[in-house]
């Protein structure tokens, strides 16, 4: 069928492998849930502080830390990142 076909085919196939969790030599990450409230009181930030800081909406914060919305993706991973070591994410980002 060539080429085209043979690499969307492979593509496809290692992603249905990967979403069956058998992938070989890839190991996942599943970042941890953050209580993202009291990580921002823990640090000494205000809402405002840390929306700015972090690079997200104020309005996206306090969504949640009232738990309306769940951080997903890359905001999951920074928020774990955050948690583990908050002097080193503020130093590379400054």
């Amino acid at each position: 069928m060539g080429t085209t076909y043979d690499s969307i085919k492979r593509g496809l196939t290692e992603a249905i492998a990967h979403a069956a969790g058998k992938s070989k030599g890839v190991k996942v990450y599943t970042p941890k849930r953050v209580d993202v409230a009291a990580l921002r009181q823990r640090i000494g930030m205000t809402q405002e502080q840390f929306a700015a800081r972090f690079g997200v909406s104020v309005a996206t914060l306090r969504h949640w830390e009232r738990g309306d919305r769940k951080p997903q993706g890359p905001a999951l991973v920074l928020l774990n990142v955050i948690q583990h070591n908050p002097k080193m994410v503020m130093q590379a980002l400054s």
